[in-house]
């Protein structure tokens, strides 16, 4: 079962691409970058696989040329060169910054092979690699898994072809509402995932998480330059999960530390992609001008990780009402990090809109891309919200559609801002984050419009 079809099609794309590079992977550890290639060798007649963590693999990279480095690949698993079929991966490639720099040279003079490669915090390295080679190699991002890729590690095929048809049926609502629930607790980290398939039960997963936040932690403090870079870093990454708002850089977690270090080390977080920093824009339409000098947000690598951190999953498995619990973020977390997973490129962010004034502020969930328009998407875990703020933005925007996602069913309403201009708002259940690009089209373009959907008709 292929359950990351997305990136799937991405790389058979990288395949029969007539200009094709070697590939890195990028991700945190433990996203599923591993798997997916073993998966996708399938594809090819025959399959070399390296560690680098493995020091006779790691001592290939020491030869001097690429040719001979080749020639030691090939001939240590009886494989011919010309070989058509052949695909190559190297793992755990930050462990050599040599081989980083050596993947120019796979490309310039063995432009037939193909080449991947794989690496956990792969980003930190790069950060010391001077001759990385840019334009030589393609790059791609894994996440943890989407809404969607749960569903498929779960054998739930059939609920995943229901989100096909535009629009979703109401009467399958409660059935795919519960399924949403569990992913919320669990997240998307395949290991976790797959513990919870064989198990069926949650009790056997505090121990998973740890194990996976605790590798994270040893790792992360590899790339401190020093010890207070390092305490920063530990510091951030024991207290960054309970920060419920947009955060201030000084004095980060009730410490002692200054916005300069503390600003490095979540820096360093979010390239590795563990911690994300979440900055603010402040358009309304393209292009779209990201204020870096505003307080961002901070998004985890995943929600289940995030839950188990803050030891509310028990508490999550007893309510009906997942709003109930941190005022909705671990909602609005589930909703980024479905998004996130919908983009493999690199440098692919997401942003929330602010207005701010001395005796006024607004702020939208996210602003989410589509064509030549930037959409407000308001994200609410309970079943409804204010508009105040979709108003505003919506007044000072070039279209006149927006989207609240809810725990409801879909609808679709016509609504008027406090100035008098009319907009239609598309309600989408939370579980349809995954399909917010499918959706803008229907609601803007297509049978969405209001012209072809008796909307609800709700008051300003």
């Amino acid at each position: 079962m292929i359950y990351k079809r997305k990136i799937y099609q991405k790389l058979l794309s990288w395949k029969h691409s007539g200009s094709r590079k070697p590939l890195i992977l990028r991700g945190a550890r433990q996203v599923g970058k591993s798997t997916i290639v073993r998966e996708f060798a399938k594809e090819y007649h025959s399959y070399i696989e390296l560690n680098l963590e493995r020091q006779e693999d790691l001592r290939l990279f020491d030869l001097d040329s690429v040719k001979e480095i080749i020639e030691a690949i090939l001939v240590g698993a009886n494989i011919s060169i010309n070989d058509d079929s052949l695909l190559i991966f190297i793992d755990e490639i930050q462990e050599s910054p040599r081989a980083i720099k050596l993947l120019r040279f796979f490309y310039e003079d063995f432009p037939n092979l193909h080449i991947i490669c794989a690496g956990s915090l792969l980003e930190l390295v790069l950060k010391n690699t001077t001759s990385f080679p840019v334009g030589r190699v393609q790059q791609m991002v894994l996440h943890p898994f989407d809404f969607e890729e749960f569903l498929l590690a779960m054998g739930k095929e059939n609920i995943v072809k229901l989100f096909d048809e535009i629009p979703i049926k109401k009467h399958f609502h409660d059935i795919i509402g519960k399924l949403f629930k569990e992913y919320v607790i669990i997240g998307g980290m395949p290991e976790v995932v797959k513990t919870f398939v064989e198990s069926g039960t949650y009790t056997e997963l505090h121990e998973v998480y740890n194990e996976i936040w605790q590798a994270y932690k040893d790792d992360i403090e590899k790339y401190g330059r020093n010890n207070t870079e390092k305490k920063v870093l530990r510091h951030i990454l024991e207290t960054a999960a309970h920060e419920k708002d947009r955060i201030t850089m000084a004095g980060f977690g009730n410490s002692n530390y200054r916005s300069r270090e503390v600003g490095e080390a979540l820096r360093s977080l979010d390239k590795s992609r563990l911690i994300q920093l979440v900055y603010p824009t402040i358009s309304t339409q393209l292009p779209q001008e990201v204020d870096f000098t505003r307080k961002p947000r901070l998004q985890f690598l995943d929600t289940g990780l995030l839950n188990n951190i803050l030891g509310i999953q028990s508490q999550l498995i007893g309510l009906s009402n997942l709003s109930d619990l941190y005022r909705g973020k671990i909602i609005q977390h589930a909703v980024f990090q479905q998004l996130q997973a919908q983009n493999a490129s690199i440098g692919s962010n997401l942003h929330f809109w602010v207005r701010e004034k001395a005796k006024s502020s607004s702020e939208v969930d996210l602003i989410y891309q589509h064509k030549q328009f930037l959409i407000p998407v308001e994200v609410k875990s309970g079943s409804h919200g204010s508009l105040r703020s979709l108003h505003q933005f919506i007044d000072r925007t070039n279209h006149a559609f927006a989207i609240r996602l809810l725990s409801n069913t879909l609808s679709v309403e016509k609504v008027s801002t406090i100035s008098g201009k009319p907009y239609t708002l598309l309600n989408l259940p939370l579980y349809l984050a995954t399909r917010i690009p499918e959706y803008a089209e229907w609601g803007m373009f297509g049978e969405g419009k209001p012209e072809n959907v008796t909307p609800n008709v709700t008051p300003t």
